[in-house]
């Protein structure tokens, strides 16, 4: 009888997830690149993410900042790539709260914890809530949102 291998890289199903549990993501630096590719691809071409010059004569802007949407899309794709991949089904709701800028050079990672795993009728599949606390290099929450998605069960 041939062992079962484990396939590396893969998500949580529900049924390994349980209430108050907590996970890190890796570090992620925010680059040049990053914003100029992100505000490419999206539009957001505002002076205050492309000129570097912008506020800086009063004063009022250091560092260039990067759009919100952009540093919570980064901590999202580490999510996917790790806690999510193969398992996440569907994100149903999604509150989210930007608290302090974020700047090219910064590098953010999130703190996720577990806040509900409910079953769905079908057995297979659950619906999942989390509360994600983005964190920049200082310890700094700069983003905090609470997502609920449908995660997929053990395959049967």
């Amino acid at each position: 009888m041939a062992e079962e291998m484990q396939t590396l890289g893969l998500g949580f199903t529900w049924e390994q997830l349980s209430v108050g549990q907590k996970f890190r993501t890796l570090n992620r630096t925010l680059t040049e690149a990053d914003l100029m590719m992100f505000v490419g691809v999206t539009g957001m071409v505002e002076v205050i993410f492309t000129d570097h010059t912008f506020g800086a004569e009063k004063g009022t802007i250091q560092g260039r900042f990067v759009p919100a949407a952009l540093t919570y899309s980064l901590i999202e794709g580490l999510l996917c790539q790790t806690m999510i991949q193969g398992t996440g089904l569907a994100m149903l709701e999604l509150h989210k709260k930007v608290l302090a800028p974020v700047r090219i050079g910064d590098t953010v990672h999130a703190e996720v914890e577990v806040m509900s795993v409910r079953p769905t009728s079908k057995g297979n599949r659950a619906i999942v809530a989390s509360k994600i606390d983005v964190k920049n290099q200082k310890g700094e929450v700069v983003i905090t949102y609470e997502a609920t998605r449908m995660l997929a069960g053990k395959s049967k």
